[in-house]
């Protein structure tokens, strides 16, 4: 695990929750937060986050939602023993799993990890999602594997979550505007009821982020919800962004 003289420790959430992270490669910010105030979860019932870095989205979904037990999986050892410290940290250690083990890992893997098929009821993540091919990626190997995978990595992951989820169980992840479609087309096969929030910097700018919520085995049609805005014109963050990004607010879907 890194040292403390590699990592700083930081508040997020409006000082709700206190991380402890490198100081070099990725590093925590609006996206994990996002996907946390994004993912819809009741007490009692068990979520996974796939490729949890240091904990960020996993242990904010935690601190929201009392009783809610969270499973947060990471490849990375370091990252992961991290997590386990910001779990602990934050006195969420109790209702936290952490398990370093690689999302594309065989089956019989997550089972030994005590992540069971078909058991969660929410899977939530936030993916790499450049792809070395197309994008230029980062020349620091940390920050380079967060964001930057091969092409078919979206799909294994939710097709990952689609194994760990119980049937009718809820998938929520973040991902590029520009990838709907390839969102759209790796979905298909396992769920339905796709819907879509975009994030937006500023008004009158195109989005850069959709929020996407996916419930296995459903019928329901696709929808397009209103999105969100992080800045005002003038860049000052918006009062409905600083609800969710300061104040710990779920974010509303307005689906229905």
């Amino acid at each position: 695990m890194p040292g403390d003289a590699d990592t700083t420790l930081d508040a997020v959430l409006g000082d709700r929750l206190t991380l402890r992270q490198p100081k070099r490669g990725h590093r925590v910010g609006h996206d994990a937060i996002l996907l946390a105030a994004a993912t819809e979860a009741n007490p009692g019932e068990h979520a996974v986050e796939l490729g949890a870095g240091v904990g960020a989205a996993g242990l904010a979904l935690a601190q929201r939602v009392p009783g809610l037990k969270v499973t947060l999986v990471e490849i990375d050892r370091a990252l992961a023993a991290l997590t386990q410290e910001n779990a602990a940290r934050n006195g969420l250690a109790e209702r936290v799993h952490v398990v370093a083990l690689d999302v594309a890992a065989p089956e019989r893997e997550f089972a030994k990890a005590r992540i069971e098929r078909g058991t969660a009821s929410h899977v939530l993540m936030n993916p790499p999602f450049n792809d070395p091919a197309r994008h230029n990626v980062s020349p620091d190997p940390q920050r380079r594997s967060a964001h930057a995978a091969p092409a078919n990595t979206l799909v294994r992951w939710i097709d990952r979550a689609g194994s760990l989820l119980a049937q009718s169980g809820t998938l929520t992840m973040i991902w590029r505007a520009d990838g709907l479609g390839d969102v759209l087309a790796a979905t298909r096969a396992n769920f339905g009821g796709v819907t879509i929030l975009p994030i937006y910097p500023r008004p009158n700018a195109a989005a850069i982020r959709i929020l996407v919520r996916a419930v296995k085995a459903s019928r329901a049609p696709f929808a397009l919800v209103p999105g969100l805005t992080l800045n005002d014109v003038d860049g000052r963050p918006s009062a409905a962004a600083e609800t969710i990004l300061r104040g710990g607010a779920a974010l509303c879907w307005q689906s229905g």
